[in-house]
């Protein structure tokens, strides 16, 4: 459930906005987007799992917030980014 440095890096390179870029929103939402991929398949396998059910709404409400603020501060960005993770239709 853990990204691994290498697959956490390549995400950040993505969605950075500059070199050293390590901690915008955009990366944020492109990490927790991943972790949420992750955990909601470990879901999927352990329905009766309440702690990780737990951590996965929390998540899922981090990454709205992200997203809200990303869509008040930098409306230009939010419809690529949105389509670029595939989390609307």
């Amino acid at each position: 459930m853990v990204l691994d440095k290498e697959e956490k890096s390549e995400l950040m390179n993505e969605y950075a906005n500059h070199d050293k870029d390590v901690g915008s929103s955009e990366v944020q939402v492109a990490v927790l987007s991943r972790r949420i991929k992750d955990l909601s398949v470990h879901m999927e396998q352990a329905p009766k799992d309440v702690h990780s059910r737990r951590g996965l709404v929390s998540m899922v409400a981090k990454r709205r917030r992200l997203l809200n603020y990303i869509k008040r501060n930098k409306p230009e960005t939010y419809p690529d980014l949105i389509q670029k993770l595939g989390l609307r239709k």
